[in-house]
């Protein structure tokens, strides 16, 4: 089984090929993902509202991130591996940006990913330069959401728009090998794509990138509540586990479960023998 490496997904951009791309935050949930030949997985700070139960990514440690990071390397033989660098863990300094990047890589990872553009590119230079390959995430950055004002499609007027061509341009002057393109029109996600020469990955960004990434738990139906018009649900699980608890519960209730084919035994001779060095 070979590992995906950063040459196979500039390979696949040359070549006309989409990139796979979803998050996984947990060994079985990676094991999964891993064997259907997904080509990237992200840890993304996303678990915070997916599994922990924030409101937001912000409150999102890096302690937290590492620990769910090492879950899933340990399934992980043949995706490459992205940590999402979480609030507050690379915006303070360089040198923090880098001390924590450092941290992900000594974790599993294969790349770390951050957000935001020009403001971001003193920061990314130097992670790479420190030998560790980063991924830019523009467009709806979750982490700047109380800046932004709200889960806002980006790049919808010329200023916001030129913005993000900019952004885009100067994360890779600055080094990465990548970009995630958030809720942006799919018009200006093309001409992003087709004017830079990293991949790019889109999440409610169209069809026109090399790549795409979603949220496991949104894939699967697993996500209550609210689903963003870019979350395509291939099967809706959430019922059927439901529907498996009731029915569990009903049967443990009414002496349906367990039933002697879920039991272990004893021979009558080992019973016979038990029972009477118990009784004696």
């Amino acid at each position: 089984m070979k590992k995906i490496t950063l040459l196979d997904l500039k390979a696949k951009k040359d070549q006309g090929k989409k990139i796979t791309m979803l998050t996984a935050y947990d060994y079985p949930f990676a094991q999964m993902v891993d064997e259907a030949g997904i080509d990237i997985i992200l840890v993304g700070d996303s678990l915070g509202m997916v599994v922990l139960g924030y409101e937001s990514t912000l409150p999102v440690s890096m302690e937290e991130m590492l620990h769910h990071i090492r879950a899933v390397k340990r399934a992980v033989k043949r995706a490459f591996l992205i940590g999402d660098m979480p609030f507050m863990s690379y915006q303070a300094s360089v040198e923090e940006a880098v001390r924590n990047a450092g941290r992900f890589m000594k974790a599993g990872c294969d790349a770390v990913k951050l957000e935001g553009g020009q403001e971001v590119t003193d920061k990314v230079e130097a992670i790479v330069k420190a030998g560790i390959p980063v991924l830019g995430h523009i467009g709806l950055t979750p982490q700047s959401i109380a800046q932004l004002g709200g889960y806002r499609v980006q790049g919808r007027n010329v200023q916001s728009a030129k913005r993000l061509v900019q952004d885009a341009l100067a994360l890779e002057k600055a080094g990465v090998f990548g970009i995630v393109l958030e809720c942006v029109p799919y018009q200006l996600t093309k001409l992003i794509t087709e004017r830079c020469s990293v991949i790019t990955i889109g999440i409610g960004a169209g069809p026109y990138c090399d790549g795409q990434v979603l949220v496991i738990h949104d894939l699967l139906g697993l996500t209550l509540g609210h689903k963003p018009k870019f979350v395509k649900t291939y099967v809706n699980l959430a019922p059927q586990i439901k529907q498996a608890l009731f029915q569990y519960q009903t049967e443990v209730k009414e002496g349906i479960f367990p039933d002697f084919s879920h039991a272990y035994s004893l021979s009558e001779e080992a019973w016979g023998a038990i029972k009477k060095a118990v009784e004696d």
